[in-house]
């Protein structure tokens, strides 16, 4: 049982580390930069949104995490920003490709 699980632990790493080699970074951050999203989050310090950084902590290990913020940065969900609702901005892309290079920058960071 423990050799399963750490194969299951090692495969795990494996695939997130092959995610993290395969981000285009300079595209995904134009994208980001151009979409504005860096106006209200940064990689690693929280502004009016989260940090990516703390975005990935909170998906970390979550079957669904990319599917969950590809639908976040697609759909213009409503959020709370300084007390009061609004409608989150969609990344501006309709490139699949370009849509989730994003989304595994953010995950990766």
């Amino acid at each position: 049982m423990k050799k399963k699980y750490a194969i299951g632990v090692a495969l795990s790493m494996l695939a997130a580390a092959a995610q993290a080699q395969s981000v285009d970074v300079p595209a995904a951050e134009g994208l980001l930069k151009k979409s504005g999203c860096m106006k209200c989050h940064s990689v690693s310090a929280d502004k009016d949104g989260p940090a990516f950084k703390k975005t990935a902590a909170k998906l970390k290990g979550k079957a669904d995490a990319a599917d969950a913020l590809y639908k976040h940065l697609t759909t213009g969900p409503m959020v709370k920003v300084d007390g009061k609702e609004e409608r989150h901005d969609i990344i501006k892309s309709k490139d699949d490709r370009e849509i989730k290079n994003a989304v595994a920058y953010i995950l990766s960071r």
